[in-house]
């Protein structure tokens, strides 16, 4: 497997301790934060100890498959954080992940864990801590995670390099809602700033929702999105300005659109188009059906900004779609059309128009 970073290691190797040396150096440097475990051929004691090895790690452990993937390596791919295969060869389920060329694949995680080590091994701790848990819960350990990021070293150095920015101008109308008899049409409206989900949107939209939570004769919510895009992630000229990360904490978990939609999810579709950029899936991804224009593209970049998924993704995006190719989506940055969305789950239909 010319090519893969290292390190790596077999499957014999993992079984024998390879993921199990120190995480942190004297200096609380992190020493190797993501392992590349070449599958291949093992016995059936081997590939035992290597499944239990994977499932106890601290570290991100990645298998790499550059043939056909094994049947019997599932057990072993359920228990590491994510195994990349050839194009086509992701049919086996959700713990497999393929942009086309695992060597290429393991080259992004690579770049991706060795730039921001804490927020990916924060990232791939919260994906396996939140996978037994309620939504409820699970969000609170997401939020936990995040405030955490917040005050680390790595977003600060992301936030110095973007420099200061002014606070988004006020907006008249940051939602816009319209009533059919029992549909309740919610449009984001910021259009000018690809609907960026900033806390004059965010406070508007929640109290949308909570309007379709307490009048049962709302029977069906449909969220969309003004201009060219449904929602391009979280407002960054807002990123840095809440007042304290206990704060953040409780905006994220108590005020935030999440939860809501989760609530209503039997009753909401949200119709997404242009690229959907961190909350502008993690958000969707709540809802009982999400519907996708053709040419519309995902993306999750926290993982860069040395922070992860905030506004719920860690917790709606593995529950469609796994946490193995929630972490590959959100450590590789990349964009996702709409055709892997949809043989994901990511999406439940892609349609053009209007619902």
């Amino acid at each position: 497997m010319d090519g893969i970073p290292v390190p790596r290691c077999s499957v014999a190797d993992l079984a024998e301790g390879a993921a199990a040396g120190p995480l942190l150096g004297e200096n609380g440097e992190v020493i190797d934060p993501l392992l590349f475990v070449d599958l291949g051929p093992a016995d059936a004691g081997t590939l035992g100890a290597a499944t239990h090895a994977a499932a106890t790690a601290h570290r991100v452990l990645v298998g790499v498959v550059t043939g056909e993937p094994d049947e019997r390596w599932r057990g072993l791919a359920r228990a590491l954080d994510v195994t990349l295969v050839p194009g086509g060869a992701a049919r086996l389920g959700p713990e497999f992940a393929c942009g086309g060329d695992p060597v290429a694949d393991a080259a992004a995680l690579h770049a991706a864990a060795t730039a921001c080590p804490r927020a990916t091994l924060t990232l791939a701790q919260v994906l396996r801590a939140t996978e037994p848990l309620g939504v409820r819960a699970a969000l609170d350990v997401e939020s936990f995670a995040y405030s955490t990021l917040l005050g680390g070293a790595e977003f600060a150095r992301w936030l110095s390099a973007r420099g200061t920015r002014p606070l988004p101008p006020p907006a008249a109308e940051p939602v816009l809602l319209a009533r059919a008899d029992g549909l309740l049409r919610i449009t984001l409206n910021r259009p000018e700033r690809r609907n960026a989900y900033g806390r004059e949107l965010r406070d508007a939209l929640t109290d949308a929702l909570r309007l379709a939570t307490v009048d049962d004769t709302i029977t069906r919510v449909v969220l969309d999105g003004a201009g060219p895009s449904f929602c391009a992630g979280g407002d960054l000229d807002e990123f840095g300005t809440t007042p304290d990360l206990a704060t953040a904490h409780l905006v994220r978990t108590r005020a935030g659109a999440g939860p809501l939609l989760h609530t209503l999810a039997e009753r909401a579709e949200v119709r997404v188009h242009g690229s959907c950029v961190g909350a502008g899936i993690e958000l969707p991804a709540f809802a009982g059906r999400v519907v996708a224009a053709p040419g519309t593209t995902f993306r999750l970049p926290e993982v860069s900004m040395g922070l992860l998924p905030g506004a719920g993704g860690t917790v709606s995006i593995p529950r469609r779609i796994g946490r193995w190719r929630t972490l590959f989506a959100a450590l590789s940055g990349g964009a996702i059309d709409t055709d892997t969305a949809l043989e994901w789950g990511l999406v439940d239909a892609v349609e053009s128009g209007p619902s």
